[in-house]
């Protein structure tokens, strides 16, 4: 085996379950294995010895098989127990034993006709709906076990069944597991067997390209199992390869360990008091918020103070004799209304944000809240508005209306000679512009939520046109008329006269040009920008991914993103996505899944254009400049700011996608390559120059290039579905090829399998392990970069980053949905606590 090159070599020549080749130097290798492991090692091998002398033509055959049998259950009972408790569980860890098995009781009584329960019931009732087609595996062999020859079974044998697969015993479990796969029960696996098994599990797990490739990975574990090629594996060679897998490769448990010194942080941190560890928490909590803390300080400074002047300055005003505090407190609403009509428009100014980012101010001012701070101003709207119309209509104009005309003449003549009724109040030009306000705003406020615009509420036809995307987009632009409105309400007012004293234009005169600016700037610049299609594919998961040419004037940084409209779906909406090719590549590239309304007549618009697989290429559809259809035209503009743009500054990157959110880090993650890349090409012809320079000492060195200040990037992708791993594809491997630096480190993780030791991923991870480690491919993916099933561990994520990089700024950004943010950011938080290491972190959602 010396003479194979490292890649082809027998993985199971290195487990020590492997059987010996029979002979005197097996024996005495057996024999020196077992002085060092005590009595029961030697007992051990006196029953093998015993085989061995027994002498006949297949006494050294048997031999080996048996010294590898002995030699699996020795490694077993010496590192193994801890694995074997952990392993082939057919019932969640997460579940008491005595709870479950209640909840079964009650299960088969809801299911159960005449006290017996079908076959096809049983899934149901152990758990197990969503993988049926495993669980009749598990009922078969379990009844094939009893001799059972009916496809029902009582509640006694169901008792049975249970606890035969919620055994604590490895060996119980391992047995039916072995069951379930020989069943014709002759204590023997072919290579058939395997294949059935391993697409069961595949369908489980809704791995199609395991399925697709099952022969292939039953050939794989034949070969590594069966060396002296029987044609079948025993029970002993299946423990081996489930026991002793992690031992070698170390593959699934990549982040097993916690560091000593955060132990050591951590004992300090609980021996401090009450009072340290709450003012240690607060500390650290103004230290990763002062930027919000002070601007939204500052801001509620702004409208207390706008509100009191207005209050102060109308109680000067003969009109409070009558309406009293209500104007007063409906006047200083209005000012903060004022004020922040105009100023929510600034945070959406994407290119004066843009331009901002590149300025000194991101170290006083948090540019990445931009879309927050326009929510949070848009409920200082809403407190202005109840303030300013409720005491209005309920308070003041009431008291007017009501007032004796005496009084009215004496405090209320700005309102007109002849006192006004309600009615006259209200359909006034100020009480229909601020009524029709009221109601825009109304609506566009209500379509802006969550529940409507990712159109979590489902309504029926034709109310559903009033959820999704679109409806969003469109009823935001209504504002429009409301600052009209809001225009002509200031202009109209009954209690001041002067034209400078109407200050509402003068609120809104310089955000409104700045905003009108953006569009018209967008208008123009995105037909400046023409950009021509060159290539387009579907994947799997409704992905759809756009190349096309790059236009000279657009520079642009990793992480950031682009405004996207295609007039044949609209020609009014523009839609960001993440740039994922690098600033180095002479295309543009994004990837776009299909969430909405506008993304899903995309997808069809695109998908017309595009044509069958041709040969040599994926079945994937595709579209390039050969394709006969023409494709519709596309217009951008940007680019446009993003908190992972600001990679560059921190010593060590942690990249957490969720899904699609992995696209502005696929960018960063090829700008970083390019750069070890360049970096590898300067080392070279630094080395060449050196010999240079030697035989010419008065020749000058070339100046280096600056070095990179990020050592490290780990990337972390959580994906539900296998088909993700096309999307990018291309890149993983090119990480693996080229970064001979290991400046970047790749973690992908599909959470539709089953997680670590459950039976129904057992044989997909044996699979996974034996081809990555013969063929350096992962199964799921088809790429170098392996795949962990379930989901990361968080903690141990920090724990080993902060471990392994002491006293280093790490920027931790994550894309995706807002659930797992809140728990990076608690982390972050944390660790900040109890180390040297000081993790910052940085989100955006989809």
């Amino acid at each position: 085996m010396r003479g194979l090159p490292k890649h082809e070599r027998r993985w199971s020549d290195t487990l020590p379950g492997k059987p010996m080749i029979a002979g005197s130097s097996s024996a005495i290798e057996l024999k020196r294995f077992s002085w060092s492991h005590g009595h029961g090692s030697r007992s051990m091998y006196s029953a093998v010895t015993s085989v061995h002398n027994a002498g006949g033509p297949g006494a050294g055959f048997d031999f080996a098989l048996a010294a590898g049998a002995q030699r699996a259950q020795l490694y077993r009972t010496q590192s193994g127990a801890q694995k074997a408790l952990q392993g082939l569980r057919f019932i969640s860890t997460k579940t008491n034993g005595v709870d479950a098995w209640n909840e079964v009781q009650s299960c088969f009584d809801k299911l159960a006709k005449y006290g017996f329960l079908d076959r096809s019931d049983f899934a149901q009732c152990i758990g197990m709906k969503d993988s049926k087609g495993f669980a009749l595996e598990v009922f078969d062999a379990l009844s094939r076990r009893r001799k059972l020859k009916r496809d029902k079974i009582s509640r006694d044998e169901l008792h049975e069944f249970w606890s035969q697969i919620a055994d604590e015993s490895f060996d119980s479990r391992l047995q039916v597991f072995f069951d379930m796969v020989d069943k014709n029960e002759d204590g023997r696996i072919t290579e058939e067997e395997v294949k059935e098994i391993i697409m069961l599990s595949a369908s489980a797990n809704k791995l199609s390209r395991v399925n697709e490739k099952a022969e292939e990975y039953a050939s794989l574990i034949m070969e590594e199992l069966d060396s002296e090629r029987l044609g079948y594996i025993e029970l002993w060679q299946l423990e081996t390869l489930l026991l002793q897998k992690d031992t070698y490769l170390n593959y699934s448990q990549a982040l097993s360990y916690t560091s000593q010194a955060l132990s050591e942080n951590l004992a300090g941190l609980r021996k401090r008091s009450p009072i340290q560890r709450m003012s240690t928490k607060l500390l650290h909590y103004l230290q990763e918020n002062w930027k919000r803390i002070w601007v939204i300080s500052l801001w509620i400074l702004i409208m207390a103070g706008l509100f009191l002047w207005k209050f102060f300055q109308y109680k000067q005003k003969s009109a409070f004799q009558v309406m009293g505090y209500c104007l007063l407190t409906a006047k200083g609403g209005a000012e903060t209304l004022k004020f922040n009509m105009a100023f929510i428009l600034l945070p959406v100014c994407r290119n004066i944000i843009t331009w901002l980012r590149s300025t000194k101010l991101p170290l006083f001012l948090p540019f990445e809240d931009n879309i927050n701070f326009h929510k949070t101003i848009a409920g200082g709207i809403v407190v202005g508005i109840i303030l300013h119309a409720g005491n209005h209509l309920a308070c003041d104009f009431p008291r007017l209306v009501n007032a004796p005309r005496s009084r009215y003449e004496k405090y209320l003549i700005d309102f007109g000679e002849n006192k006004p009724t309600y009615l006259d109040l209200v359909r006034g030009v100020e009480g229909v512009t601020g009524i029709l306000m009221v109601i825009l705003m109304m609506i566009a406020f209500i379509l802006a939520t969550s529940w409507f615009r990712r159109s979590v509420i489902k309504l029926p036809k034709p109310f559903d046109r009033i959820t999704g995307f679109n409806a969003f987009w469109y009823s935001h632009h209504l504002f429009v008329i409301v600052y009209i409105l809001l225009i002509v309400h200031g202009t109209c007012i009954y209690l001041v006269h002067k034209w400078y004293l109407k200050t509402t234009w003068m609120y809104l005169a310089v955000p409104i040009c700045l905003y009108a600016g953006e569009r018209i700037l967008r208008f123009f610049r995105s037909r400046f920008y023409a950009v021509q299609l060159l290539k387009v594919a579907i994947y799997p998961g409704n992905v759809l991914t756009l190349q096309m040419s790059k236009p000279p004037q657009f520079r642009y940084k990793s992480g950031q993103y682009m405004l996207v409209q295609c007039p044949a779906v609209s020609p009014f909406e523009w839609h960001p996505f993440s740039i994922t090719s690098a600033p180095g590549d002479n295309f543009l590239s994004i990837h776009i899944r299909q969430l909405g309304d506008w993304t899903r007549e995309l997808k069809r618009v695109f998908s017309e254009a595009c044509e069958a697989p041709k040969d040599g290429k994926s079945g994937l559809l595709r579209a390039d400049e050969s394709t006969n259809k023409s494709l519709p035209k596309l217009l951008i503009d940007g680019p446009y700011g993003a908190p992972a743009q600001d990679y560059r500054k921190y010593d060590v990157l942690l990249l957490v996608g969720l899904g699609i959110g992995a696209t502005p880090f696929i960018s960063i993650l090829k700008d970083l390559l390019n750069e070890v890349i360049k970096m590898n090409e300067q080392d070279s012809v630094s080395d060449f120059k050196v010999g240079i320079t030697d035989s010419s000492s008065n020749r000058i060195s070339p100046k280096r290039r600056k070095p990179l200040k990020t050592t490290n990037a780990y990337f972390y992708w959580v994906t539900r579905e296998q088909g993700s791993f096309d999307w990018f594809h291309g890149i993983m491997n090119e990480v693996d090829e080229q970064d001979q630096r290991g400046v970047i480190e790749m973690h992908n993780y599909l959470t539709s399998v089953y997680e670590e030791g459950d039976v129904r991923s057992a044989l997909i991870t044996m699979v996974q392990t034996l081809n990555h480690a013969k063929n350096g491919v992962d199964v799921v993916s088809g790429t170098r970069v392996r795949t962990h099933f379930g989901r990361p561990n968080w903690k141990k994520v920090f724990s080993k980053t902060a471990t392994k990089h002491a006293n280093a700024r790490i920027g931790v950004f994550y894309c995706g949905a807002p659930v797992l943010a809140k728990e990076l950011s608690r982390l972050c938080s944390e660790f900040n606590q109890k180390g040297s290491t000081k993790f910052e972190f940085h989100k955006e959602h989809y």
